[in-house]
Parts: C-alpha cells; structure tokens; sequence
C-alpha cells in the first residue's frame, strides 16, 4: 500500500479497532489495553503510516507548530537565534516554521497574519524594530507570541534580550580608558529601537558622563553590509575617529579589512568594539573585540517562555533580560 494514501481508517481496519482506538495510541493516550497498543502499533509499523499532523491538530486544538518570524536568514545573528529556538522547540516536540522577512514591514504582517492561518500554537518574533502597526498586530495576536533579541518599548509584549544600553556603556569604557575620546558609532536605521533610541542614547549619556561632547561626525547609520563597512572607513578617519563601536559585525568586518588595505593599524592606531557576538568575530584577524550576547541562550530561553505560555503555566516575567560580558579579543588594546 502506497505510504501516502495510509489513512487512519486503513489501521483501524487492519488492526480491528475503531478509528478512536488508533488515534489514542497515536497521541498517547494511557487508556488503552497494552495488547490492543502493541497490535495497533505492530499494524502503524507494517503500513508505515503516518499520522497527518494537521487532522490532530484538528481533533487536539494544538498543531504542536511555533512560527519563527525572522528579518534575514542569511545574518548570523539571526541564525544563532533560531538555532537556540529549534534545539528547545524539539525537546518540547514542537515543530518550527521559519519565515523570512527581508526586514518589509508590509511582509512581516502577511507573514504573520499566514503563520496565524496555519494555526500555529505560539510565535517568536525577531527584529530590532516594531512599527506601530506591527505592534498593534503583534498584539492581537491570539496565541502566544514571545520577542527574542527585540524590545518592546511600550512593555506590553513578552521578550527575552540583554541590556543593550548597559552593553554600549560597558563598550564605551573600556574604549574611554584606553584614551580614545573621539569614538565613532555605526548602526543600521533610526527605524530601529535598540540601536537608534537605546545604543545612542547610552552612547550619549557614556559621553556625558566622561565629560566629553558628543560629535555627530562620529555617528553614521549603514546596513548591515560588508561593503557599507568599507565605505565609511574614509568618513570616520577624516573625522578624527579613533575608535569605532559597530552594532552589525557584519560591516565591522568591512571596515575592519579597509583599516588593514590602508595600513591602519588595529588596535595601536584604531579599536573596534561590536556589539553581536555572531562566528564573525571569530573569523577575523585580528579577533573583534565583541560584546557577549548570549544568542543561543536568548533564542532558547524565548522559546521555553513560550512553552509556558502555551501551556497556561504560571509566568512570573515575561521581559527577561540576560547577562552579558565584554570580550577584548584582538581590536581593543
């Protein structure tokens, strides 16, 4: 019998049950004779059936499926994220649908409104900006839906993150100390909230709080590309920079290669300090200097969160905030 037309009235046939009998021993339902469980599942095995998730989901109220909404599939960041979504999601035998955004504001809500479609029982939202429109979705939503590596600046949505601004005044010390007081930052978009409102306003009060002005020449907003890295290297010289603190690794990375193609030496002449902890840091030469963000952990933690939820367990916070550490590899004196 051909493995895609098994149903479950073929096993019940088979097995001389009633098709309720198959379907407890499907979803583990303890009462059922252990004889009756064992030729049940004899008969599952013999015509390899398996069972249609969507039907169970039908008859349980539950697809046992989270949606992962992500901006890029291709950043690391991202990708360490899921990652720690995925490992935790299979302990729990959740099964994840992974959507990618290509960070459209249009798309993200199609995304969701079709992940909602599918019935999924919770989701996670990734990205460092909410729109007001995609917050008042993201709101509505009916299930549960968890913020990994995102904030909420209204404080009404679950997430799991770091203290970003804590981060960027840690970042901005040990820079300070080393006697750098023209430090250059280079972020993605004013459109986004953990860079344009918490970074830079960290990045300003670190400032102020060492007594030194804050030089907008210093300030330069890019993607999160390689060669955007490349293109302010010119920018942040001519302006005196003598240190740079990057939120995408991606472009320190771009930078970092420009600093090396003009003799620039790093970290006697230059340092460089970013902010996501993605394999990148690891890759280059010398090592980026990099703020520890836990992403596997705070991809895990998300997910666990929304397992609670899920469930209806009792939730004592929903807006976790997880430590972090500055590492000094080889950009920072």
């Amino acid at each position: 019998m051909d493995r895609q037309t098994v149903t479950i009235y073929d096993v019940a046939r088979e097995a001389g049950v009633s098709m309720a009998t198959v379907s407890r021993v499907v979803n583990g339902n303890p009462n059922v004779k252990p004889s009756t469980r064992k030729k049940v599942e004899e008969v599952i095995k013999q015509l390899n059936y398996q069972p249609n998730a969507v039907a169970r989901g039908l008859a349980s109220k539950k697809t046992t499926t989270v949606g992962v909404i992500i901006p890029d599939v291709t950043n690391l960041y991202y990708s360490s994220l899921a990652r720690g979504i995925d490992d935790v999601a299979s302990i729990y035998k959740y099964n994840i649908i992974l959507t990618n955004t290509d960070e459209n504001l249009e798309k993200e809500i199609l995304v969701l409104k079709d992940l909602l479609t599918k019935q999924v029982d919770g989701v996670i939202y990734m990205g460092h900006h909410i729109s007001d429109e995609l917050h008042a979705q993201l709101e509505s939503v009916p299930t549960p839906l968890v913020l990994a590596g995102s904030i909420d600046q209204k404080g009404i949505l679950p997430s799991v993150n770091i203290d970003y601004g804590a981060a960027m005044k840690d970042s901005l010390d040990i820079l300070f100390e080393n006697g750098n007081e023209k430090i250059g930052f280079v972020y993605r978009s004013v459109d986004e909230e953990i860079d344009s409102q918490v970074r830079y306003g960290a990045y300003k009060e670190a400032h102020q709080d060492h007594g030194l002005p804050v030089d907008d020449n210093l300030v330069f907003t890019s993607s999160n590309s390689y060669k955007d890295g490349q293109n302010i290297y010119d920018q942040l010289i001519s302006n005196g920079a003598t240190a740079a603190i990057f939120s995408d690794d991606e472009a320190a990375v771009g930078f970092l290669n420009a600093a090396h193609d003009n003799g620039l030496q790093v970290p006697e002449k230059f340092e460089i300090i970013v902010s996501n902890n993605s394999k990148l840091v690891n890759m280059t030469r010398p090592q980026l200097s990099t703020v520890l963000q836990p992403l596997y952990d705070i991809g895990a933690v998300s997910m666990r969160l929304l397992t609670k939820m899920m469930n209806n367990d009792e939730v004592e916070d929903k807006e976790i905030v997880l430590p972090h550490t500055i590492k000094k590899w080889g950009t920072t004196k």
